[in-house]
């Protein structure tokens, strides 16, 4: 039983891979409202287990559909770096892409010189999950899970001034 599950674990993987080979050069809109970057961490067998960076990015068409322009799985040893995304990025517009409205991603320190060296007209929003991790850094483990609920509210106000209504009461 076991062998068969390393097997078909292996054909899917297998497909994924050729998946992520084969489809991601095709040509992308020449426009899109936002891209969302971020790299994520999983566990692969290359001889031995290790983590591996894998890159994504995420656009949002002018009608608000989502397209996954690609997955780049990183090499061993390079963290996330400033410079990988500005060839990521450099790539996508290499793909048809010749403007962004927004670039949400992580508070990586260099990428906004990155991204807008590709997208000179593109704003760069710090996503809202980083945003929220970052506060944590500010209080003690114990208030995490408070802190967190009391800020959703923040955030999904369904304007400005309430928004800022919101973290007065929060405050």
């Amino acid at each position: 039983r076991g062998a068969r599950a390393k097997s078909r674990i292996a054909k899917v993987t297998g497909a994924v891979v050729a998946g992520m080979n084969g489809g991601w050069p095709r040509p992308l809109l020449s426009v899109y409202a936002a891209i969302f970057i971020d790299a994520f961490h999983v566990k692969v067998r290359d001889g031995q287990v290790a983590n591996r960076a894998f890159y994504a990015a995420i656009g949002v068409d002018l009608e608000g559909h989502r397209d996954v322009l690609g997955i780049w799985a990183g090499t061993d040893g390079r963290g996330e770096s400033a410079k990988y995304w500005m060839s990521v990025l450099t790539e996508i517009k290499n793909r048809g892409v010749s403007d962004v409205f927004f670039i949400v991603c992580d508070g990586l320190k260099g990428l906004p010189d990155s991204a807008n060296a590709v997208f000179p007209l593109a704003t760069l929003q710090t996503c809202i999950i980083h945003l929220i991790r970052g506060t944590f850094r500010y209080a003690s483990k114990k208030y995490w899970d408070r802190i967190s609920r009391e800020l959703k509210p923040i955030y999904t106000a369904p304007s400005a001034a309430a928004a800022w209504a919101t973290i007065e009461e929060f405050e």
